[in-house]
C-alpha cells in the first residue's frame, strides 16, 4: 500500500491545483474578450496584468500566494512583494528575492474585512481608534504578535506590523487570499525592490528590478508614493518609527496625545521596515544639502561633468539653465513631492549624470516624511565615503 501523503503535501498539491485552475480561467476569459484590452494571462512567472485587474487575474494571484509563491501588487503607497504571512517558507522567499536581512521585519497586509485581532496578543483601544480613523490607508501599527503567528514576519521579534491598504487591486487580492484561508489570510509585503534601493511605484519599476521572475499585478501608479507611516503601540505608548502620509498631528488628533518622534534615542524601539540609516537609495551618488552648500559643488565640478540638480525654482537661479546641469524643479507641495520622489530618483539613474544634488527641504513637520526618505538615500553614499 503506498504511503499516505502528509497533510502539508496534500495542502500544497491542492493549492497548486487551484493556481492551475485559476490560470486556465483567466486565459479563457481573456481569449473570450471578457477583459477588454487586457493582455492574456499565462501561468508562467513574470506575467503581469493591466491596471484594471480582472477577477480571474486576482483569483490566479491569490492562488499563487496560497501555493507559497510570491506576487508583486500595487498599494496606495508603493508596490509590495507579497507572500503568505503565515508561511515561514514564503517569507523566506521574500527575503531571498530582495536580498533582505532576515532580522529586518516585514509588514502584514490585511483585507478590509480581515481581523487584526487574529494576529496580535491584544488589540488595545488606541489601536481600534486608529484603525477606525485610518484603515484602509497608509498607517502600519506595531503590536505584540500572537503566538500562532510565525516569528519570521517580525525578524524574530515578539511584535508584528499590520496595515490594511486602500488600493482597490490590493484589497481585491487580499480578500481573495483571505477567503482561501478561512478569513484569516494575511500577506507579508515589503516594497517590491532589491533591499536598500528605491521603492517601486509602478509595475514597470518592479519589472525593472526583477525582470520576469516575479508575477506582477498592475494597478497603475501609486498615489501616495512613499511607504506607510509606522506607529509602535507595543510598549504602552505611541511612538513614530517611520513617518509617512499619516502625520504625527493626525495621530495626535485621534489619540489625544502626540506620538514620540524618532530622534535616535529610543533604544527600546522594535526594528521596523525602512528604518535603517541608509535606505531608499538610487544607484547614482546622491547628496542632500542646503542650497548654499550645493552651489560651491556646482561651481567646482569638472568642465565635462554632467550633474542633476533638484531644487526649488525660487532657489535655483542661474543653475537652472547652466550647461552640464540637468535641472529638475522640486515640487513645492510635500504630498506631490512624495508621490513623485521614487519615480524621479529612478529617472535620474537613467539620465547619464555622475551625481544627484538635492536641495534640503524645510525642517518642518509637513516635510518630515520626504526628508526622512531623502536623508536615508543620501546616507547610503555618506557611508561609502
Amino acid at each position: 500500500m503506498p504511503d499516505q501523503d502528509k497533510p502539508a503535501e496534500v495542502a500544497a498539491k491542492a493549492a497548486a491545483q487551484r493556481a492551475a485552475e485559476a490560470a486556465k480561467a483567466a486565459e479563457a476569459a481573456s481569449a473570450a474578450g471578457a477583459v477588454e484590452g487586457a493582455e492574456p494571462l499565462h501561468a508562467a512567472a513574470g506575467t503581469s496584468t493591466g491596471p484594471g485587474a480582472s477577477a480571474a487575474e486576482i483569483e490566479y494571484a491569490a492562488a499563487l500566494l496560497d501555493a507559497g509563491e510570491l506576487v508583486a501588487f500595487p498599494t496606495e503607497t508603493v508596490y509590495g512583494l507579497g507572500g503568505d504571512a503565515q508561511s515561514p517558507d514564503a517569507v523566506a522567499r521574500i527575503y531571498a528575492a530582495k536580498g533582505r536581512p532576515a532580522n529586518h521585519p516585514v509588514i502584514v497586509h490585511l483585507a478590509p474585512h480581515g481581523d487584526p485581532g487574529y494576529w496580535v496578543e491584544h488589540l488595545p483601544p488606541e489601536a481600534l481608534r486608529l484603525i477606525d480613523a485610518f484603515w484602509p490607508g497608509p498607517l502600519t501599527l506595531i503590536l505584540k504578535r500572537a503566538a500562532r503567528i510565525p516569528a519570521a514576519v517580525s525578524g524574530g521579534q515578539d511584535s508584528v506590523g499590520l496595515r490594511c491598504p486602500s488600493h482597490p487591486v490590493a484589497q481585491a487580492l487580499l480578500e481573495a487570499f483571505s477567503a482561501l484561508r478561512g478569513g484569516h489570510g494575511g500577506v507579508a509585503a515589503p516594497s517590491a525592490n532589491r533591499f536598500g534601493h528605491v521603492s517601486p511605484t509602478t509595475a514597470q519599476h518592479v519589472r525593472d528590478e526583477f525582470g520576469g521572475s516575479i508575477h506582477v499585478l498592475d494597478g497603475g501608479s501609486s498615489d501616495v508614493g512613499i511607504e506607510s507611516t509606522i506607529l509602535d503601540l507595543s510598549r504602552g505608548f505611541p511612538a513614530l518609527l517611520r513617518p509617512g502620509r499619516v502625520t504625527p498631528q493626525d495621530i495626535a488628533e485621534v489619540l489625544g496625545e502626540a506620538p514620540r518622534l524618532p530622534d535616535g534615542s529610543d533604544a527600546t524601539a522594535p526594528r521596523a521596515s525602512g528604518t535603517l540609516k541608509a535606505h531608499y537609495a538610487p544607484r547614482t551618488p546622491l547628496a542632500l544639502l542646503p542650497f548654499e552648500a550645493l552651489e560651491p559643488m556646482l561651481a567646482a565640478r569638472e568642465a565635462n561633468e554632467r550633474v542633476a540638480l533638484v531644487a526649488r525654482v525660487s532657489r535655483a537661479g542661474r543653475w537652472a539653465d547652466a550647461g552640464g546641469v540637468h535641472f529638475i524643479a522640486a515640487p513645492e507641495d510635500p504630498h506631490v513631492y512624495a508621490r513623485e520622489l521614487y519615480g524621479l530618483l529612478r529617472a535620474l539613474d537613467r539620465a547619464n549624470v555622475t551625481r544627484i544634488l538635492i536641495e534640503k527641504l524645510p525642517d518642518t513637520i509637513e516635510w518630515i516624511a520626504v526628508n526622512d526618505r531623502l536623508g536615508r538615500a543620501a546616507a547610503a553614499f555618506e557611508a561609502q565615503g
